[in-house]
């Protein structure tokens, strides 16, 4: 097999439960003909198991799917019908319950129907992969391996590859290629130990934290208030993490652990505690019953209190003087500060930390081929900014193995196991630490590893890194205080921002207008790329006084934000939802926009200069003599959406976030959002009415419409059929840089100005304001509402013009403009954006 190419043209996911129908989903997010087996259902219709996770799956949030539509492609089956279609499937993902006998069963009733060259894997979190291949014939063996996805899986990188004894290494390469490739996701080949690398070393850290915890008598509020984004982890922490992933699932990990790890240090530790028992045998599972460590009562978050065995409301507080401590800008003198520490909360946290690294120490040979496999796992399937072994390298490795064997000496650490030599072998090197440019520590050979050799990771241009990992971005063209210019030895140049967020204000535009000039000049082409997300959080119309950033280490997985509104299905329908933004969305623009010093000394006249600046520099990428590329990945909003859209090409990954949301503070997009919307349209007119299509383009602006993929964001208008969506972040400057290479080889030459733009004119304002109207006098949206929603009907229909006027772009641009700096000018507009700013909620006046 290994001299084949391996291509997946369909798979099929076994077992239609919450990890199969989500694995499922994302494979037909990449485009993947999939089938999605689960038991026959009623008598009446065999497939009815499937259907119903497969509706489940439109309604889930964050969203299994990039787009709804995609859910029509998974194809339901059951194993009484159908099992014959399996001979098809090049791929075939087995993802029922952790139940060694069940999947064992299943293997045997399915292995007959596998085509001739089906790759057979088992998602599972924890099982022994070589007792689970006992159950297929011998003569297939070598297709069977173990393939781990976190949940949920179109969002969390990581997926852990495991072998088993007689799986053919030719296979597992090609798997994993596909696996990076064309589901995005990180690949760690583990050993076949329990529970693998990351879920060994989350649980385990899990456990850690629940033991000190109580033995600092913290109730479950404060340990999460202690060990969530305070330390480097996602907000929810520790317990609220247990809630996501299911009491019971944590609970059925832990007996897993306590069960296939009689010989581990830690074992006396293996045990699902009397509480979380017995919330499961209340029937509190978590997050899927709405009731598990916390509970939402009305509009607060209640927590379960140990002492009173009832809920209470969350109330935990974290100490001043310990938020001061972790805010060190040296790890040494962090952790130094808080192992001699004498307050509890500052106790607590050195001593989860200085389990985990004891534990990791311990561990690693026996779970990992290196120290940077144990790390991204955990970073990956965790979402960590760190990795363990990173943070004990960038603390000092030396002075924190030193306390760690203090420590253990003292009975002060939860095992007395020693730490292995090698940990105080790396410790007397010159350069202490596990990471360096050599590689990272692999104990079977007490050196350095270096990085995977396969071709598809020539596609990561600048791979996560690790700490003690050096990226040099190429060679500096020219550089600002605002953007640097750079290329890679190819003659494409690449611009990358280096304002806070990416956002764009006056020096940016400049050096998006000097960048231009330099590449007709000198290069091929132009990429816009971002050294870590987001692509940009919009425009920041006040002169940047922060300090410039340099290029910063990428900092792991993205958080994919919350999820904005839902598409309209109605006019109607969006009309209601105009009056309720999406906070998190408003308050980003409010942010970036960074108004309130113009505001306060109205200073309207500079701001309406870098608006007609900012519409010149879009502009400049559509008609600029060489292709220009947007590359995006995360947050593009605003100005950094209509950069996106006036690109030759944008090549966006599957999380990228876009839109035009100025009206959520009460403004429009002026940087040719509107024009460009006006352009499309009247592209793409039926029987030569640009309104047909204008209409939903205007619903999309006026409600500040934010594509939660890129997939969502081709729906919405914003990315364009011909823009690429790439599944792996880490590939997205190799795709954008041969798109832009594919555009310079054509010969290219820019689109040819429109002239003659035929508008929907008076008779398209009048048909948006009727219906606005009734929803004003209906009370569904306030007056100012009313107003910013004309001014956006008023810019896109282009004026009080005569339908089928012909205009320029220039035309629109004026419109975007004065309408722009009317809404600017209005009280209540700035009321919105300095309500906004100050308190982080919208304001409806």
């Amino acid at each position: 097999m290994s001299g084949q190419r391996f291509l997946v043209r369909k798979a099929a996911v076994l077992g239609a439960g919450v990890m199969g129908a989500q694995i499922a989903a994302h494979l037909v997010n990449a485009n993947i003909e999939t089938l999605l087996f689960e038991l026959p259902g009623d008598a009446g219709n065999p497939n009815a198991n499937v259907i119903k996770a497969v509706e489940k799956l439109k309604k889930q949030e964050p969203a299994p799917l990039s787009v709804k539509t995609k859910a029509a492609c998974i194809q339901a089956a059951n194993y009484e019908q159908y099992l014959e279609l399996l001979k098809d499937c090049d791929l075939v993902i087995e993802a029922i319950a952790e139940r060694m006998d069940w999947k064992r069963d299943l293997y045997v009733k399915v292995a007959p129907h596998l085509g001739e060259h089906t790759i057979f894997a088992s998602n599972t979190s924890g099982l022994s992969i070589n007792q689970l291949a006992e159950a297929f014939p011998e003569t297939l063996r070598h297709r069977f391996c173990g393939i781990h996805f976190f949940n949920p899986p179109r969002y969390m990188h990581l997926v852990e590859l495991i072998p088993c004894q007689t799986s053919d290494g030719g296979m597992l390469d090609h798997l994993e290629e596909f696996l990076v490739t064309n589901l995005g996701k990180g690949v760690i080949r583990a050993k076949d130990t329990p529970n693998f690398i990351a879920n060994r070393i989350g649980v385990f850290s899990l456990l850690a934290t629940m033991h000190h915890g109580r033995a600092f008598d913290f109730g479950f509020d404060m340990v999460d208030a202690l060990t969530g984004s305070l330390i480097g982890r996602p907000k929810s922490a520790t317990f609220r993490t247990a809630d996501v992933v299911g009491l019971d699932t944590l609970a059925h990990v832990i007996n897993t652990m306590r069960d296939t790890l009689p010989d581990d240090p830690w074992h006396r530790y293996f045990a699902a505690p009397d509480w979380l028992q017995g919330l499961i045998q209340a029937g509190a599972l978590g997050e899927k019953v709405k009731r598990g460590v916390y509970q939402k009562i009305k509009n607060e978050i209640h927590v379960f209190d140990l002492a009173a065995q009832t809920y209470r409301l969350s109330a935990a507080e974290v100490d001043e003087d310990l938020k001061r401590l972790l805010k060190y800008s040296s790890p040494a003198e962090k952790f130094a500060a808080l192992r001699n520490s004498q307050e509890p909360q500052a106790q607590f946290l050195w001593s989860i930390f200085r389990d985990l690294f004891h534990y990791c120490a311990v561990q690693l040979e026996t779970i990992a081929d290196n120290a940077r496999d144990l790390d991204l796992a955990v970073r990956w399937g965790f979402g960590w900014n760190q990795g363990p072994f990173e943070i004990w390298q960038a603390a000092g490795w030396k002075q924190i193995a030193g306390w760690i064997q203090e420590d253990i000496a003292a009975g002060k650490s939860m095992s007395l196991a020693p730490l292995p030599q090698w940990v105080m072998t790396i410790a007397d090197s010159e350069s202490p630490g596990v990471h360096s440019a050599q590689g990272s520590f692999a104990p079977a050979s007490g050196k350095p590893q270096l990085r995977s050799t396969l071709p598809v990771y020539q596609r990561q241009l600048f791979p996560d890194r690790l700490i003690g990992e050096s990226a040099v971005y190429g060679e500096t063209i020219f550089e600002t205080d605002a953007v640097r210019l750079w290329h890679t030895g190819d003659r494409i140049a690449i611009l990358s921002f280096k304002s806070k967020m990416h956002t764009i204000g006056i020096d940016v535009l400049e050096g998006v207008q000097q960048a231009i000039k330099e590449a007709e000049q000198n290069w091929r082409a132009l990429v816009i790329w971002q050294t870590e997300p987001p692509f940009s959080a919009g425009a920041n119309l006040q002169k940047a006084t922060e300090k410039p950033k340099a290029d910063a280490q990428q900092s792991g997985v993205p958080v994919a934000p919350p999820a904005p509104p839902k598409p309209p299905t109605a006019f109607q329908s969006f009309l209601k939802k105009l009056r309720k933004s999406t906070q998190e969305t408003v308050l980003h623009v409010a942010r970036e926009l960074d108004l309130a010093d113009v505001l306060m000394a109205k200073k309207l006249a500079e701001v309406e200069g870098m608006i007609k600046q900012f519409q010149q520099t879009s502009q400049r990428l559509r008609y600029s003599m060489i292709p220009t590329v947007a590359a995006v990945d995360g947050l593009a909003l605003g100005g950094g959406c209509e950069f996106v859209m006036h690109c030759d090409r944008a090549v966006a990954t599957l999380e990228s976030y876009i839109g035009l949301v100025e009206t959520g503070v009460g403004l429009l997009p002026a940087g040719g959002g509107c024009k460009e919307f006006a352009m499309r349209a009247a592209q793409n007119a039926k029987d030569g009415d640009p309104f047909s299509q204008l209409k939903y383009y205007f619903q999309t602006v006026a409600m500040a419409e934010l594509g939660k993929s890129a997939e969502q964001a081709k729906e919405l208008g914003y990315l364009r059929s011909a823009d690429t969506v790439v599944m792996h972040r880490f590939e997205l400057l190799h795709v954008a840089k041969a798109q832009a290479l594919a555009l310079a080889e054509a010969g290219y030459r820019p689109p040819l100005r429109m002239r003659e733009i035929p508008v929907a004119g008076n008779t398209g304002i009048a048909t948006i304001q009727s219906q606005l109207v009734n929803m004003r006098e209906g009370g569904f949206i306030s007056e100012h509402d009313n107003l910013i929603a004309n001014k956006v009907a008023h810019v896109m229909c282009g004026g009080d013009l005569t339908p089928g006027s012909l205009v320029d772009e220039d035309w629109f641009l004026e419109l975007e403009r004065a309408a722009f700096m009317e809404l600017l000018a209005t009280e209540k507009t700035q009321a919105r954006i300095e309500y906004t700013l100050k308190t982080g909620k919208p304001l409806r006046n």
